[in-house]
């Protein structure tokens, strides 16, 4: 938590290649069994320290996970996208009217094949949002997930 402010500078940074300035910034949210046991969300810290910082509305309750997920270290691309699939919902107090044709950041602390990040912008298009930006902290580089073997895809 002592980072967030030299982590939120790197993030204005980094966004500075966003094809526009978003409406909201939103953190993907955590199962509250994780969120019990850490103590917080790094994703909500980053996302709130970022939208203090450029003055945007920050909406960490917009988004819930409506179901554990696990951890997803070693599955492959297809594996993970399968682990999130209906894994997130609208928060119940989430303001529809605010997220109607707003341009959305959504924001995580890590992003290795980007199946989480595409699973929460699902829900918030489908909700009316216009456009939905992503801003991560740090990404895995390569291919550090197991690729499926012919037997799993189908194939």
């Amino acid at each position: 938590l002592d980072l967030v402010p030299t982590f939120t500078t790197w993030l204005q940074r980094a966004a500075t290649t966003l094809p526009g300035r978003p409406d909201l910034v939103v953190p993907v949210p955590l199962h509250m069994r994780r969120l019990w046991g850490r103590g917080f969300n790094q994703a909500a810290e980053l996302a709130r320290g970022y939208a203090r910082a450029e003055g945007l509305a920050h909406l960490p309750g917009l988004l819930r996970r409506t179901r554990a997920t696990g951890s997803m270290r070693g599955l492959s691309r297809v594996e993970r996208k399968a682990a999130v699939d209906g894994a997130f919902a609208l928060g119940p107090q989430a303001p529809r009217a605010q997220l109607s044709g707003a341009r959305v950041l959504l924001v995580d602390d890590v992003m290795t094949t980007g199946a989480t990040l595409g699973a929460c912008a699902e829900v918030l298009l489908d909700a009316g949002a216009r456009d939905i930006f992503t801003l991560v902290l740090a990404r895995v580089e390569g291919a550090r997930w197991r690729e499926p073997q012919d037997d799993e895809t189908g194939a």
